[in-house]
Formats: structure tokens, sequence, C-alpha cells
């Protein structure tokens, strides 16, 4: 089939989604866009075309190869069904920053970049609202063995009462990951799990906390 202009593109993607029975809104949703971006797209011609990892993730979910969205030919691949084209499937947010698990790493551009595919089952039975997680690179190794460089880890940024556990933490324009725990009262520290690398001991209002760990990935 031969590529697709950005008016042919907007046609089919209306086509597939009124085939599947799935709104523009939900599509939005699982590429990680606000809820009326795909809508804008179809009706408005903003944006003039799909980005690539939004493109790639439609594709993937419909079934369809690329070129069906706008992508040249030669540089799209066929699609197969798969988990991806579950109707249940989640596409988390991965920023394009990291969280030093060492001396300290400078928050960059906080936007996404790309997502993860998570089953929207898994999050529920987890108890999770998906517009509460994000996806960030581990980037250090304080956090060895547990959390190694390169990880990317999933972070749960819903509000509740503070626990111990494996945290995304903010001190000043510096993002860590690391093991909080109270220490007294309005007290809390912060672990490594390295043992080269002392605890930090500080008052709880001098720690922005982002998130919980919740989720890590990593290659072997």
């Amino acid at each position: 089939m031969p590529s697709a202009d950005s008016g042919d593109a907007r046609v089919r993607l209306l086509e597939l989604a009124q085939e599947k029975g799935v709104g523009l809104s939900k599509l939005s949703a699982l590429i990680g866009r606000n809820s009326s971006y795909l809508q804008q797209f179809v009706r408005r011609g903003s944006p003039k075309k799909l980005e690539e990892g939004d493109r790639r993730l439609l594709a993937e979910f419909f079934g369809v190869d690329e070129s069906e969205l706008g992508a040249n030919k030669e540089k799209s691949y066929n699609a197969s069904p798969s988990l991806l084209a579950d109707e249940d499937f989640v596409a988390i947010p991965r920023l394009s920053i990291a969280v030093a698990a060492g001396p300290g790493q400078f928050a960059g551009d906080e936007s996404p970049f790309d997502n993860f595919g998570f089953s929207g089952r898994w999050l529920r039975d987890h108890g999770f609202d998906p517009k509460m997680l994000s996806s960030v690179t581990v980037e250090g190794d304080s956090m060895e063995p547990l959390l190694r460089d390169g990880d990317e880890i999933l972070v749960d940024r819903s509000p509740g009462p503070l626990r111990d556990g494996i945290h995304v933490v903010r001190l000043g324009e510096t993002l860590m990951v690391k093991r909080l725990s109270r220490s007294g009262q309005g007290r809390i520290s912060l672990l490594s799990q390295n043992l080269a690398y002392p605890p930090l001991d500080m008052a709880l209002e001098d720690v922005e906390v982002i998130g919980r760990v919740v989720w890590k990935s990593g290659r072997v």
C-alpha cells in the first residue's frame, strides 16, 4: 500500500477508530497525550502529521502498517496482532530525565519522549492510576544491586501518607532515588542500597517526595 499523506492518515485513523469502536480521546490517552489531541489532528489538522512514536503505538494497537497512518513505506513495518492490540493496553509516559543513584543528577526536560505499554488489568490489580504513573531512568550505582545504572523505574505520584520504601525525591534541583525511612519527628533518612554511600538525615520539609517506585525494568 502506498504511504498516506496527512489527509489520508486522518481519514484512515478515524476509520480504524470507528471499526474498533474506540474513541479518539481514549486513543489520545493510549499514546500519552491530552484527551483532545487526536480529535484536533483529525478535525483541524493540528498537528499536521503524527509523530513517529505516536504513529507506531497506534499502528501496533490497530494491527496495521504505519504507512496507513502517514509513514513512508520504506520506514514502516508490518505490524502484527499482539498484546499491543489489546483494548486494555495503557501507555505510560517515559520522561527524558535521569534520577541519581549516586551523587546527584540535575533535573532535565521533564517531557515524555516515548511510552511504556502496560496491561490495564495489571495496573488495576495493583491499584495504580495510569494518570499518576511515569517512567524515568536510574543513573549511578548507589542503589545497586537493587537498581542499576540504566534501569528504568515506574514512579507512582499518587498522593497519600508517606510510607517507608523506595522513592524519587527532589533536593533543590536534584532528583534522586533513595530508600526513605522516618528517623524521628519531622525528620527523614535517605538510604542507599550500596553501603559505600552514607545515609542522609534531614528535615522532612527539605525533601520533596515526587513518588514511590513501584516497578523496574533493566537489561540482563
